[in-house]
C-alpha cells in the first residue's frame, strides 16, 4: 500500500474551525511539519478539505 507525505505550507489561523480540525487530525501542528499517512479514501478526503494549506507527495 502506498503512503502519502503531507506537509503543511500555510497557516491555519484564518481558517474555519472545521478546516483547522482537519489539519490537526492529519497530525500537522505548524508550518513546515510533515507526516506520513496511508493512502486511504478517508485521508484523501481530509487532504481535499485542506488542499490550499498542504502539499502532498506519494512515497513508496
Amino acid at each position: 500500500m502506498a503512503e502519502l507525505k503531507i506537509t503543511q505550507t500555510k497557516s491555519i489561523v484564518s481558517e474555519k474551525p472545521a478546516v483547522r480540525a482537519t489539519v490537526k487530525a492529519l497530525g500537522l501542528k505548524r508550518i513546515g511539519d510533515s507526516v506520513t499517512q496511508a493512502d486511504r479514501p478517508e485521508i484523501r478526503g481530509m487532504i481535499r478539505a485542506a488542499r490550499h494549506l498542504v502539499v502532498v507527495e506519494e512515497v513508496k
